[in-house]
């Protein structure tokens, strides 16, 4: 898969163009596809936490709550664009943090009870990146294979989808990191907007003839 985030760039590279906005575009988390993806690794994991593992077991909220982390926190560092950008990197580092928790539990599973974890060149998992490509991603793809595989299956499928979210994720932090160093935050463009301000007020009073001179001569 090609991994990029177009949405998302193409967000950033409106706001880049202007000369000094103090507010970006308000992300939409919506066209993310590292959000998406984590929604459906949230829809997976629910599912297979609940079918899976033993009532009372701790690691089905453990599962569960780390998943729904990987997804809100990639939308409410979206949301968080608006205002300041640090916000935005903090919370989808928070995001990448949970998934790669989630991706441990997954693999615990498969380990614990000697279960194969798919190679990443494996046909099966050739397969699940290849449903990855599909645009926009939504559970749908994956239902059948999660409502009727053995749960090596799912578990394995659940951790090609975390590979694929983790590697947009890290992709859109580069970004974010490279827009912030350029652009700066929320304090750094009000500045800059601020003067830019001042310099177009003083070029547009500024007085287009000189005054007659109170020394010059009269004819």
């Amino acid at each position: 898969m090609n991994g990029s985030n177009e949405n998302y760039g193409e967000h950033n590279s409106r706001f880049s163009h202007n000369s000094h906005p103090i507010l970006p575009p308000r992300g939409d988390y919506h066209t993310l596809l590292s959000f998406q993806k984590a929604e459906v690794v949230y829809d997976i994991t629910f599912r297979f936490a609940h079918k899976f593992l033993s009532k009372g077991d701790r690691t089905v909220d453990q599962m569960i709550q780390s998943a729904r982390s990987g997804k809100k926190n990639i939308l409410e560092g979206s949301k968080a664009a608006l205002t300041s950008k640090e916000t935005e990197i903090k919370l989808t580092n928070v995001a990448r943090a949970s998934l790669e928790e989630l991706l441990d539990d997954f693999k615990d599973y498969l380990r614990a009870r000697d279960l194969q974890v798919w190679a990443k060149d494996s046909k099966q998992a050739l397969f699940v990146r290849e449903l990855g490509r599909k645009t926009p991603q939504t559970f749908e793809e994956y239902r059948e294979f999660v409502e009727t595989r053995p749960p090596e299956v799912v578990a394995n499928i659940a951790i090609c989808l975390i590979h694929q979210t983790n590697y947009l994720i890290d992709q859109q932090l580069r970004r974010l990191e490279q827009d912030f160093l350029k652009d700066g935050g929320l304090r750094e463009r009000m500045t800059q907007a601020r003067l830019q301000a001042r310099k177009v007020n003083y070029v547009g009073n500024e007085p287009t003839s000189r005054p007659a001179s109170s020394n010059r001569e009269a004819p």
